[in-house]
């Protein structure tokens, strides 16, 4: 059975702008965080469309996970969201469904955001805890997405 984990954040940057930054995600993740990717490279696809694969390298802060493949299953660009399902990963080990959801939303302000993230799992075993890990590792990409915007 499918759970979610779900992540609201207020940032002090334009929601379009912020859009842009996600999806340029390819190049500025490993650039502004390279303690949690080293690298990330477009293996199929253009890099942003539905049915794109990506190949994460994760750095040393991401405990546990050394790599990833993502493939793009779901893309709003008119309502900022997109739906990425991983098929390649030591996360697979310990999830049998991975499929997060970004979507960014207008803040209280012309210059703030809302990003709804949340994340649909489904346990390999009963044991198997929740990913607040990658939830905590989102935060942090979020936060320094934000900060890199600022002063870009």
């Amino acid at each position: 059975m499918a759970k979610v984990v779900d992540l609201d954040l207020e940032l002090k940057v334009a929601p379009k702008k912020l859009w842009e930054g996600v999806r340029e995600s390819t190049t500025l993740f490993p650039k502004i965080l390279p303690s949690l990717f080293k690298s990330i490279e477009t293996v199929e696809g253009d890099g942003k469309s539905v049915g794109t694969v990506r190949h994460i390298k994760y750095g040393d802060g991401m405990a546990g996970v050394t790599f990833g493949k993502e493939k793009v299953v779901a893309v709003d660009e008119q309502n900022m969201c997109v739906t990425v399902s991983l098929v390649e990963g030591e996360l697979l080990g310990y999830y049998k469904v991975f499929k997060p959801t970004l979507k960014v939303l207008p803040g209280s302000d012309a210059n703030s955001c809302l990003v709804k993230w949340s994340v649909e799992y489904e346990p390999a075993a009963a044991e198997v805890p929740p990913p607040d890990m990658v939830k905590e590792s989102a935060v942090k990409t979020f936060k320094a997405l934000e900060g890199y915007l600022l002063t870009a």
